[in-house]
Parts: C-alpha cells; sequence; structure tokens
C-alpha cells in the first residue's frame, strides 16, 4: 500500500512535470508572438530561447523520473532492458545538453555576442533534439503497457493514452525538421531575426501539446495503477 502511495505520487511529480513542459511551450510561445510584433524582439528572443532550454531539461528529468518507475520484476526483465534502451537509444539523453547549450547561448545572445549567429544555432540545437526524442513518449505508454499488460485489462483510457502518444510523437518530429530548417535559413542572415521567432513559436506550440500528452500518459496509468490496488 506504501508502495503503491509512493508510486501515485512519484507519477503527480512527473504529472506535473508534463504539465510544466506545457507552461514552458505556452511562454515560449507568448515571447515570440509578442517579439513578432516589434516589441523588443531581440531581448524576446533571448528570453525565449532561455526559457525553452529550462523546458527541455525539464521534459527530460520528468521523463527518466518515468522511466526510472518501471518495474524491475523478474518477469518483466525485458521491459527493464526496453527502458535502458529507450534512455540511451531514441534521443532522451540528447534533451540534457541541449537545454544547457539553449540557456547559455540565450544569455550570451542577451548579452549581445553574436545574437544573429546564436540564437539561430539555438534553434537548429532545439530542433535536432525534438527529433531525436520524438518516440520519447510513445515509447514510454508501450513501455508502461507491457508492464502493467498482465495485472489488468486494456481501459479505454489507455487507448486515448496511446493515440496522445502517437500522436504528440509525429508532432514532435515535424515541428523538429521544421524548426531545424528555419535555423539554418536563419544562420546565413536571411531575415534571421523573424525565421528564428517563427522557429521558437513552433516549438513552444509542440511542447504544448507534447507536455499535456505526457501529463496524460502518467496521470492515467497511476489513477489504472491505484484503482488495480
Amino acid at each position: 500500500m506504501n508502495v503503491t502511495a509512493s508510486q501515485f505520487r512519484n507519477s503527480e511529480i512527473a504529472a506535473f512535470g508534463g504539465m510544466m513542459d506545457a507552461m514552458g511551450g505556452v511562454a515560449t510561445a507568448v515571447l515570440a508572438i509578442v517579439a513578432l510584433t516589434g516589441t523588443n524582439p531581440r531581448l524576446l528572443e533571448g528570453v525565449a530561447t532561455i526559457v525553452f532550454g529550462g523546458t527541455l531539461l525539464v521534459q527530460g528529468g520528468t521523463l527518466v523520473s518515468e522511466y526510472s518507475q518501471l518495474p524491475a520484476s523478474a518477469s518483466q526483465l525485458s521491459t527493464v532492458r526496453a527502458a535502458a534502451e529507450a534512455l540511451t537509444g531514441d534521443g532522451l539523453a540528447a534533451l540534457f545538453p541541449v537545454g544547457l547549450a539553449g540557456i547559455v547561448l540565450g544569455i550570451l545572445a542577451l548579452l549581445g555576442v553574436s545574437m544573429t549567429v546564436l540564437a539561430p544555432i539555438a534553434l537548429i540545437a532545439f530542433g535536432v533534439a525534438l527529433m531525436l526524442s520524438s518516440q520519447s513518449v510513445r515509447r514510454l505508454y508501450a513501455l508502461q503497457a507491457a508492464a502493467r499488460q498482465a495485472a489488468e485489462p486494456h481501459l479505454m483510457r489507455e487507448y486515448l493514452s496511446s493515440e496522445l502518444a502517437s500522436g504528440s510523437a509525429g508532432l514532435q518530429f515535424i515541428s523538429g525538421v521544421a524548426a531545424a530548417v528555419l535555423g539554418i535559413i536563419a544562420v546565413s542572415d536571411v531575415h534571421y531575426a523573424a525565421l528564428t521567432l517563427v522557429g521558437l513559436l513552433i516549438v513552444g506550440l509542440t511542447l504544448i501539446v507534447s507536455g499535456g500528452a505526457l501529463s496524460g500518459l502518467v496521470l492515467s496509468f497511476a489513477r489504472g495503477g491505484a484503482s488495480a490496488s
């Protein structure tokens, strides 16, 4: 009972991390929109870059926390091995260095250090990180479903979670490609400010969706596990 309550609390914390992702996405998108209207574009561009970098760190921590909650019994050893492969094989680890790099590049851009280059480079890194980690939420769903498959039958909320995870993965990959392309064009100094801000708007909107999907996925399995016990 105590184990179940602890797992539920951990899942609530992870779900809160997903909501923080969504909030970071909202903040990034709002900053980009305001900057596109001509209100302090350079300042807001740097701030949005820092915010998104921090949000990537939160997303990475949330996913790692959920992977660590997967059961480690002998009968579910394949699930644990799959989780270990997921941590190293689907680009999840890229979220941490890219998030840190985004924060550093954003700070340097705010200080006026090669802003026309650093902000687009950060956008390229964000796009690549989103592409590499696009399958993280969907794979997390698959691993959690496999871990609980023998414990209880599939419920409608699990099918809904699966659809959310799949849709989030596809959207995140496409948005990552778009952000990377916009960043590459912006590096060549072709309307760099507008293209960088549009790219930040795209990745911000993407995190709103992926953060919401992650929170829904975590809470779905947490409630299912609590009801099963």
